[in-house]
């Protein structure tokens, strides 16, 4: 994939071929962004929206003015359209807010008190015919430049396994549980009243193959990195999905993502 650094003064703005990633810069992307979300969760998959988002056809909170939306635009049909989006908030932002969206689910007191900047990913989502190892690549090249703009050294979020019942994941949770726990100093715990236990398989009993199966493309991404789980999975019934939380360290990943692209940049100039 051959890259082109759109505007070398903003956080991200990078063209890849007919796509072209970047922060939304006005209302109408940001609601773009929310109309996709709404086709994406809520005719996709099993998220409930409320009447007024049925009306108006966009998936959308209080925590979205708050927000930096990092959106992919396709530009093959003469104009730009939203074809992925990826929610992104810093302290400050949450500050403003009074909260990180995932304080809901859980306690993330130790990810306060980490003394660097944190991110909260969420609201991850691509158009059904732009699913492509390329369009996640972009996402991911576009995350990794908003990092190193703000300095940030951890992201976390809450990602989903499309079920509400907790025992029909007995064995994806029980992997993730097992093999994947973040270290105590990072560890957020699914608050009390919305603990879903996830050690549900003794460890020598798992099968790593079908766990690793059973995990949706974005867990199987944030693993790759090098990804944390909390401890505690939480349903979600509005969205109709089980969550775990990621924590992601950021040194890994900005490194092998701008090594990955210095050297597709390098052959495409040789």
């Amino acid at each position: 994939m051959v890259l082109m650094e759109a505007n070398r003064g903003k956080p991200v703005d990078v063209i890849a071929g007919s796509l072209h990633i970047r922060l939304a810069e006005t209302a109408e992307e940001v609601r773009a962004s929310q109309t996709l979300r709404y086709r994406v969760f809520c005719e996709e998959m099993a998220a409930q929206p409320t009447m007024q988002q049925q009306l108006e056809g966009r998936e959308y909170d209080s925590f979205d003015e708050y927000c930096d939306h990092l959106l992919v635009f396709d530009l093959s049909g003469g104009k730009e359209s939203v074809i992925g989006s990826y929610r992104l908030m810093r302290r400050e932002q949450a500050a403003r807010r009074g909260q990180f969206y995932s304080v809901d689910e859980y306690d993330l007191s130790r990810l306060l008190a980490y003394p660097g900047e944190i991110l909260e990913l969420g609201r991850s989502c691509v158009d059904r015919q732009f699913r492509t190892g390329s369009t996640m690549q972009l996402l991911w090249r576009g995350i990794s430049d908003y990092v190193l703009y703000y300095n940030i050294d951890i992201m976390f979020g809450c990602a989903s396994l499309p079920s509400v019942a907790p025992e029909e994941l007995a064995l994806p949770l029980s992997y993730l549980y097992h093999h994947h726990l973040a270290p105590p100093a990072l560890r957020p715990r699914a608050v009390p009243e919305r603990y879903v236990a996830m050690d549900r398989i003794p460890v020598e009993a798992i099968n790593l193959r079908e766990a690793r199966r059973m995990l949706p493309p974005l867990i199987r991404g944030y693993l790759r990195l090098g990804a944390f789980i909390g401890d505690g999975a939480v349903v979600d019934r509005d969205f109709g999905t089980t969550d775990v939380a990621i924590v992601v360290k950021t040194d890994w990943v900005t490194e092998k993502y701008h090594r990955h692209y210095k050297l597709s940049g390098d052959a495409a100039r040789d």
